[in-house]
């Protein structure tokens, strides 16, 4: 194969300068049947010259309306890639045919959906992220200003709020950074073996500073078993997934609700499980809640949509699974790490 198209590459092109595909087929099919005719004039002598130019005109007739059919979906590729290039994705090609220009007319079109997609969630990217940081930025100017205008003291309890707006700033930069990262397709970890109760029990902590300082009295629940758990994993990574899915939870669930953390190790792995008080997640849309931008019809708390997109891709990276499984109320969120 490798000969073969290194052989067609010397070939020569002589109707290249042709911009017409169909003015090439007829030259093709003019410059075969002279060579045929000119092959039976020279071994026979004879040749009816009136039948010989009726055929060759007929053929390029006929060709050339047969081959409208094969070119129209070439031309209107070239009218939708145009498009694009002005940013409407909205151009499809009409394919009918089973050939290579069909093959290339359903490549096309599936081109311009991914491409659309693409831009729809950069938009959505921008008007999230927008949104995300004028939220915090906003309360913290005001809290900054309260203080420089003597309208309130910095006392604990004004600095506390202006720290978890920062705090709330930082996490959003962290996601935008992951974000990247999985674009890049850095897949770097660093493992090593890690006590599962004593990490819940940080990410725990963390996670009850963040709810009281958005004025929820959400109660934290966990449970390890074996209480001497280990699983080898990055250690980074996995307090990422664990901050991810306790914050979800926490924003989905009920101001005064219960969060239920509950972590057991056997021959097979690790597994964790989230689950919260809150609406739950609609069968349909369990897939669509882990793909960047989503964040499905229960998103009534704020967040980007990517901190359940990037627990996927640290889980993954780590050769378990994720998946949002059926529970006796609210959503309920499951990790499976290997051995």
């Amino acid at each position: 194969m490798t000969a073969l198209n290194t052989l067609a590459d010397w070939l020569p092109r002589p109707l290249d300068p042709v911009r017409s595909i169909k003015l090439k087929i007829g030259i093709l099919l003019v410059a075969s049947g002279c060579a045929a005719f000119a092959w039976f004039w020279w071994n026979i002598g004879w040749l009816p010259p009136t039948t010989s130019i009726t055929a060759i005109l007929g053929a390029v007739i006929t060709s050339q309306i047969l081959a409208h059919g094969m070119t129209r979906p070439l031309r209107e590729m070239t009218a939708a890639a145009r498009a694009m290039a002005r940013g409407d994705y909205s151009r499809r090609v009409r394919v009918t045919a089973r050939d290579e220009v069909g093959e290339l007319g359903r490549a096309f079109n599936q081109m311009s959906t991914d491409l659309a997609e693409a831009d729809r969630s950069r938009r959505e990217l921008i008007a999230n992220v927008s949104h995300e940081l004028r939220t915090p930025i906003a309360a913290l100017r005001a809290v900054l200003e309260n203080v420089v205008d003597g309208v309130s003291e910095p006392d604990p309890a004004t600095m506390r709020t202006a720290l978890a707006q920062a705090e709330r700033l930082g996490r959003l930069v962290t996601e935008l950074l992951d974000l990247s990262r999985i674009d890049a397709g850095v897949h770097a970890l660093d493992r090593e073996e890690v006590e599962v109760a004593p990490l819940l029990a940080e990410v725990v902590a963390e996670a009850e500073v963040n709810a009281a300082a958005t004025g929820r009295a959400v109660v934290f629940r966990t449970s390890v078993s074996p209480t001497a758990a280990t699983v080898r994993a990055d250690r980074e990574r996995l307090h990422q997934v664990l901050v991810n899915l306790l914050d979800n939870a926490v924003r989905h669930g009920p101001a005064d609700g219960e969060v239920r953390v509950l972590a057991s190790a056997g021959p097979a792995g690790l597994l964790l499980e989230v689950a919260d008080d809150g609406p739950g997640i609609a069968e349909a849309e369990r897939d669509l809640v882990f793909r960047r931008f989503s964040r499905g019809e229960r998103a009534t708390g704020g967040g980007t949509g990517l901190g359940l997109a990037i627990a996927r891709w640290v889980v993954e990276l780590h050769g378990g699974s994720i998946a949002v499984v059926d529970g006796d109320r609210g959503c309920r969120i499951r990790v499976t790490l290997p051995a």
